[in-house]
């Protein structure tokens, strides 16, 4: 991101704190940073990652795309090269084995149906997109990079092998789709559905979990690392997967069988477990880490 962008960015969030009646100090308590960060940004030194901006934009009362905008309203693609946390290089864009000339990045999407689409291996990178369908489709290798995404359909959609990087996501369906490989990387997703979906192999790094419901959905080999995990509901079979160094508030865990998998943090009395199995060596990860195991039985 050029400097005269990362100064338009801080100049939309100093315009934005004053229309709130905030001052920086007001900001920062509210957003649990320093004052000095928020002047920063409003500077053009430092911009906030996209878990920040989320919190931003409902705090001072705008919409995400807001900050993403200059005043010409040509230049909309969010290209956060200075977060507060660099994007670990296993996230960095993945390039499909297919290409097309044409780049749908940048863009504003609303009430599009891309439904039924196939071979779909476009970039949406920096695009604002609200209640579009993408049910039945193709998307396996999508990349998705900082976008805005809400109140979308991705039904029953091969999403395989496909990568959501410093993206927001609210109240999206990912009913039955298939998350196979799939990266979520410095993410936030929020109220969002997975019922049925398969998350084979896939991995939520740095990312924000909240209100999400995870019911019957295939959790085997997923990774979940470095990720806050809040108000969010798992049902069905957990199994072969990993829980490291993230953080819970609110989880319930509910008939559920939980085979092989690694928990490693310090939360996890704040796991409700309810009418679960495990096997021994879960059963003991989740003992060491000082779970409430009341209602875990022995498989």
């Amino acid at each position: 991101m050029v400097q005269i962008e990362i100064k338009m960015i801080g100049t939309k969030i100093a315009e934005a704190r004053k229309r709130a009646s905030l001052s920086q100090a007001q900001l920062s308590e509210q957003l649990f940073i320093s004052p000095q960060a928020v002047g920063k940004w409003e500077r053009g030194e430092s911009i906030p990652d996209i878990i920040t901006f989320n919190k931003l934009a409902q705090i001072l009362n705008v919409d995400l795309y807001y900050f993403l905008e200059s005043d010409s309203g040509m230049n909309r693609e969010m290209q956060m090269t200075e977060p507060t946390h660099q994007i670990p290089s296993e996230f960095q864009e993945q390039k499909p084995a297919k290409k097309r000339s044409w780049n749908m990045s940048g863009t504003n999407w609303i009430d599009a149906d891309f439904s039924g689409l196939s071979n779909l291996h476009e970039k949406f990178n920096g695009s604002n997109m609200q209640k579009c369908k993408f049910v039945g489709s193709d998307l396996s290798g999508l990349q998705l990079k900082h976008n805005n995404i809400q109140d979308c359909d991705f039904t029953n959609s091969n999403i395989s092998n496909s990568s959501f990087q410093g993206s927001n996501l609210q109240k999206v369906i990912f009913n039955d789709c298939s998350l196979k490989l799939t990266k979520f990387g410095s993410a936030n997703i929020e109220n969002c559905d997975f019922t049925g979906a398969d998350l084979t192999e896939a991995t939520f790094k740095y990312t924000n979990l909240s209100k999400c419901i995870l019911t019957n959905a295939i959790l085997a080999q997923t990774n979940f690392n470095g990720s806050s995990i809040e108000n969010t509901v798992f049902e069905g079979v957990i199994e072969d997967c990993a829980f490291e160094n993230s953080s819970f508030s609110k989880v319930t865990i509910q008939n559920t069988k939980i085979i092989n998998t690694f928990f490693k943090g310090t939360r996890l009395k704040r796991i409700s477990f309810i009418n679960c199995q495990a096997d021994r060596l879960t059963y003991e990860f989740l003992r060491s880490g000082k779970a409430d195991l009341t209602n875990i039985t022995l498989i």
